[in-house]
């Protein structure tokens, strides 16, 4: 029983290490690594058309802010996201430079 929880507990270890690799390497962590694969937006994604899978892209979005983002459309400047609560300040902070607001014709 011992001998398979060691193992275990090896096996977990070499899995965590495999995934933080020293950037040194040529190697990036494993947060990098999602990021990465969540395919940022090249351009800033307007708040006001973007789908809900273009949200969830966003650094620290899922689906609970993308619900948010969407039930408070239209925005007249991408500020109103921190400024009407729709996310945290901390959160507004990550995307502010990834995202846009044009205003919506009527």
């Amino acid at each position: 029983m011992q001998s398979s929880l060691r193992l275990l507990a090896l096996s977990a270890l070499a899995v965590a290490a495999s995934l933080t690799c020293a950037n040194a390497s040529g190697q990036v962590s494993f947060e990098q690594q999602l990021a990465q694969s969540r395919q940022l937006p090249s351009e800033p994604l307007d708040i006001n058309i973007a789908t809900s899978k273009q949200l969830n892209a966003l650094p620290g979005f899922g689906p609970a802010y993308t619900r948010r983002v969407i039930a408070g459309r239209p925005y007249t400047a991408k500020n109103q996201l921190a400024t009407r609560g729709v996310i945290p300040q901390g959160a507004y902070e990550r995307v502010s430079d990834l995202i846009v607001a044009h205003r919506i014709a009527k």
